[in-house]
């Protein structure tokens, strides 16, 4: 909205019924909170909404969008167990509708992990790549706290000279699928080139069967779709250095 506009956030619990499912018969019935994000922006035409969950697919400038910004979005919803909808008019705005399964049951007290998902520390010396730093915070404390060195940046190009002043081994590079400028690939084919003994574990918001099916990466490539436990991470990371992580 680049003349200013209005943005309205709703929810609400709502039932989905047998009559949507009659529209749309892979919605299972049941409970479910609604989150309404709403804008009064330009609105899209029905090619464009039709394609908005496509990996890849962006109405940007070539280099001003990845295009995966709605489609990570429609992964960890589905992922989720939820559905999302989108109506849009040209002109006159956009609306989504996300619904997520509404859990009845209390939270579960805080306490420690037990001990079958605490265990599995592990050693070496791991790059992390990672454009968002939440993120990256979140990945190098959990590695640190398993027992791993990590280097760290926040795009291709600044790893790859941390990689060649770093005097040591890189057992492992963990790295973003979509960054601005360098991708995880591009990344990985340059650093692996000059230590061919580096393992590699991919991260991303969309779902492996739809980075595959761009054929970003070969079947059996190392990955994990965020979001995603610590327990998952370290699990990943210790499958991945024996040889194991697909």
């Amino acid at each position: 909205m680049p003349n200013g506009g209005k943005i309205t956030i709703q929810s609400s619990n709502v039932h989905l019924g047998d009559d949507l499912r009659r529209l749309y018969n892979y919605i299972q019935p049941g409970p479910y909170v609604m989150l309404s994000i709403a804008d009064t922006g330009h609105g899209m035409d029905r090619e464009t909404q039709s394609r908005i969950f496509e990996p890849f697919f962006t109405t940007k400038e070539k280099g001003k969008g990845t295009g995966l910004g709605l489609s990570t979005v429609y992964g960890i919803i589905k992922q989720s167990g939820g559905y999302v909808f989108a109506q849009s008019e040209l002109g006159r705005g956009t609306t989504f509708r996300i619904y997520l399964p509404r859990v009845e049951d209390s939270a579960e007290p805080c306490g420690s992990a037990p001990a079958s998902q605490a265990a599995g520390g592990g050693s070496g010396t791991v790059l992390l790549v990672e454009d968002e730093e939440s993120v990256r915070q979140l990945v190098r404390e959990t590695l640190q706290a398993k027992g791993y060195q990590v280097l760290e940046a926040e795009n291709g190009e600044a790893a790859l000279r941390i990689a060649s002043a770093h005097q040591g081994s890189i057992d492992m590079l963990i790295t973003d699928v979509v960054m601005p400028g360098m991708s995880g690939r591009e990344l990985s084919k340059k650093l692996c080139e000059a230590r061919p003994k580096t393992r590699v574990l991919y991260l991303s918001g969309y779902t492996e069967d739809a980075i595959m099916h761009q054929g970003v990466f070969e079947p059996g490539t190392a990955f994990l779709q965020k979001p995603f436990t610590l327990q998952m991470l370290s699990r990943k990371v210790r499958d991945a250095l024996r040889g194991s992580g697909g």
